[in-house]
């Protein structure tokens, strides 16, 4: 299978992400074969840790595809890294704006253009104490009612033994077992071609959300919660 292009940014970027996956962690990639090798494909992630689109980038990059990552736009003032999203074609997020619609239009272009786009639902890295997903923005079931592509979940695990963002513990030593698992596509053809009202979006983005949950049960070996954490339960 011949690998997609990526451009000058994307090597760049994998020079540093290949070694940095392997310092950081003992870092086990499964399902790859779920990331289709052409053609538009929604990636929708659970997220521990800031340390985790180094990994969404390895096994997308290992499935020989290049990721667009959905992320906040504070990023393209940051040197260097600025630079990186810009040329690399990654799609800034503005949040509460007027210019939020304009990141779902992107995100849909990119889509519909055959390319691997990356979500992670949560807006944030998950507060909930286990680690478990939060309940989900529905900006991800936009994405996918918006492009006839497939949804693939996947989840990460371990990340935040390396690094809790909320605790600020950077632990690399000893390395750790890093998990990145993914799905099968979730089939959503009962909810294409309906009207998207807020309800069906809720629905939809809780459905997507269920299976990354599950699958995250699955690597953890371990029985989800019934329900997702909310923001402000913890406080």
């Amino acid at each position: 299978m011949r690998r997609e292009k990526g451009g000058f940014w994307i090597a760049f970027c994998a020079v540093f992400f290949y070694p940095m996956g392997w310092l950081l962690g003992r870092s086990r990639f499964e399902g790859k074969e779920h990331i289709p090798s052409t053609g538009g494909a929604l990636l929708v992630a659970n997220h521990i840790s800031h340390l985790d689109p180094i990994f969404s980038g390895l096994v997308v990059h290992r499935a020989r595809r290049v990721p667009r990552f959905l992320a906040k736009n504070s990023l393209w003032s940051k040197p260097v890294l600025g630079w990186a999203m810009r040329g690399s074609g990654q799609i800034p997020v503005y949040r509460e704006s007027a210019d939020a619609q304009h990141s779902l239009r992107e995100g849909t272009r990119a889509l519909t253009d055959g390319k691997v786009v990356v979500i992670y639902p949560e807006g944030t890295i998950t507060r909930d104490p286990e680690g478990w997903p939060m309940l989900a923005r529905t900006g991800v079931a936009r994405l996918a009612l918006s492009a006839e592509v497939p949804v693939v979940p996947f989840v990460h695990w371990g990340t935040r033994d390396v690094y809790d963002g909320y605790k600020g513990q950077f632990r690399p030593l000893p390395r750790k077992p890093i998990i990145v698992r993914c799905g099968e596509p979730i089939e959503l053809t009962a909810y294409r071609g309906r009207p998207l009202d807020a309800a069906l979006l809720r629905e939809v983005t809780d459905v997507i959300m269920c299976r990354v949950k599950e699958l995250l049960a699955e690597v953890r070996q371990e029985e989800a919660p019934v329900q997702f954490f909310r923001r402000g339960a913890d406080s």
